[in-house]
């Protein structure tokens, strides 16, 4: 399973795998819990790959931050989601001390740390973009 086949769907909670085409969407598996359902057209759907996050001057991709992320942590589950937004904001800044503290709100670290507790649980290792084709 690779970073570009995880998604994220626009009002649905959690993260989840690209499994097929439908006729009327996709069909994706949760990473949760393995339950399967078909995401409508209508639905905002983001690869993992397309995210990205602030930082002063410019932007980098969400896999360089779980990257960073995996590497503080030591391959562990990172800070609870649920915590003040205080120690959100701290063991962001530990992990990416660049990230920009204007653009990036506290529901934004919120998420990252949930999908990065996510990805971690469901075997995640290695965060890293497709290879682009060269020409």
């Amino acid at each position: 399973m690779e970073l570009r086949e995880i998604l994220a769907i626009s009002g649905q909670p959690g993260l989840y795998k690209y499994v097929a085409q439908s006729a009327r969407g996709i069909i994706v598996e949760s990473l949760a819990d393995g339950r399967r359902f078909n995401a409508p057209a209508s639905s905002r759907v983001s690869s993992l790959t397309e995210i990205s996050v602030y930082i002063e001057g410019d932007d980098i991709p969400l896999a360089e931050v779980f990257t960073r992320i995996y590497a503080h942590t030591g391959g562990k589950q990172a800070v609870s989601p649920k915590e003040t937004p205080e120690k959100l904001k701290a063991a962001f800044a530990e992990a990416l001390p660049e990230y920009d503290r204007e653009r990036v709100h506290v529901s934004d670290i919120k998420k990252c740390f949930a999908w990065y507790n996510t990805l971690v649980a469901a075997g995640f290792t290695e965060f890293k973009l497709p290879e682009e084709p060269q020409e």
